[in-house]
């Protein structure tokens, strides 16, 4: 077997799976450099003595991060479980990456403000449903018309991270703009049906079972790009949603715009999203479903950057030395 058909082998049964496109492409690109480390030896002729090896490399010399370590270590048992029919045994002695405490990164809502202000069109109103509510970029880039019902003030994430569905809120102050902006879209597309495109990718086997649905308005995107795209194999034109790094730039840039110090990217607004719920007091546990951890563990990592400092206690500097009482 080739690799140009082992990759494509791979593409096949990660598609059986229901694996996402990215997921998908991260696995390949792992076995491609699995392949390469080993001198382009054909993965059957390897094993997991080769596998610890290749694993241990990525930890000692690349110093990649824990989870992209795990990552390759998933890539590569799917490819000998999955696609070769080889299952890898226990994996002992493998240096594993560090992984380091990182918080993540909040701002203050001022800031918040602040970045958004300096945003304009549709990046501006994609920052701002990050913030408020709490999406993740590629959640927000890939929102379809049906996923938002304004009247119930909700937004239906579909196969987010993990796999799952979960709904969300839409801020009160976006509403008028979100309608907008569905209606901006829908112009969008029957300009581009009236020249015979307007055909969307759709998931799944959904484009088998239901040939019209690539042009029905409910699969339309929220944020469609402005260019369509060829695809050679079907000769179609489709149109795609709006890049993630169109929103990315525009974010990095409103921030440094703004003179904030601090890293700032698109999830920056999902932690302050976060951070912000719990310092209102909301349940840590309806916070979970907002975000869709699937462990509240992950959530509880927002406790520790709650805008109180130092682990919520007082400095002394804070109270009072005569009557006790607490400054400001």
């Amino acid at each position: 077997m080739t690799s140009r058909r082992l990759l494509q082998h791979v593409r096949d049964r990660a598609a059986v799976r229901r694996y996402s496109p990215r997921t998908t492409d991260a696995y390949a690109r792992w076995i491609v450099a699995y392949v390469r480390y080993h001198g382009l030896r054909h993965p059957s002729e390897l094993g997991a003595s080769s596998v610890r090896e290749f694993l241990t490399h990525l930890a000692v010399q690349r110093q990649v991060a824990a989870s992209t370590q795990n990552q390759a270590l998933a890539a590569l048992r799917f490819l000998y479980g999955e696609v070769l029919g080889m299952p890898l045994p226990a994996l002992d002695g493998v240096s594993p990456a560090r992984r380091p405490e990182v918080l993540p990164n909040v701002l203050a809502r001022r800031d918040v403000q602040r970045v958004l202000d300096a945003m304009t069109g549709v990046p501006r109103l994609m920052a701002q449903l990050l913030y408020g509510s709490g999406l993740r970029l590629s959640e927000c880039c890939q929102l379809r018309l049906k996923d938002l019902d304004l009247s119930r003030g909700e937004i239906v994430v579909r196969r987010g991270k993990g796999g799952k569905d979960r709904v969300t809120m839409v801020p009160v102050l976006l509403r008028e703009a979100l309608s907008a902006q569905m209606d901006a879209s829908m112009a969008q597309r029957r300009r581009r049906l009236a020249v015979g495109r307007g055909d969307v990718m759709l998931p799944n086997a959904l484009a088998r079972k239901s040939a019209s649905a690539s042009r029905h308005q409910a699969w339309w995107w929220l944020f469609p790009a402005r260019r369509d795209w060829h695809d050679r194999v079907s000769a179609r034109w489709y149109t795609h949603h709006v890049h993630q790094s169109v929103l990315q730039r525009a974010v990095s840039d409103a921030a440094r715009r703004v003179g904030l110090t601090q890293r700032v990217g698109c999830h920056t607004f999902r932690h302050s999203f976060a951070t912000h719920l719990l310092e209102a007091g909301y349940d840590i546990r309806t916070v979970q479903e907002l975000l869709g951890h699937r462990d509240v563990s992950t959530t509880m990592l927002y406790t520790h950057v709650l805008n109180t400092g130092g682990l919520g206690v007082r400095s002394p500097l804070d109270v009072d030395p005569l009557d006790r009482r607490v400054r400001g």
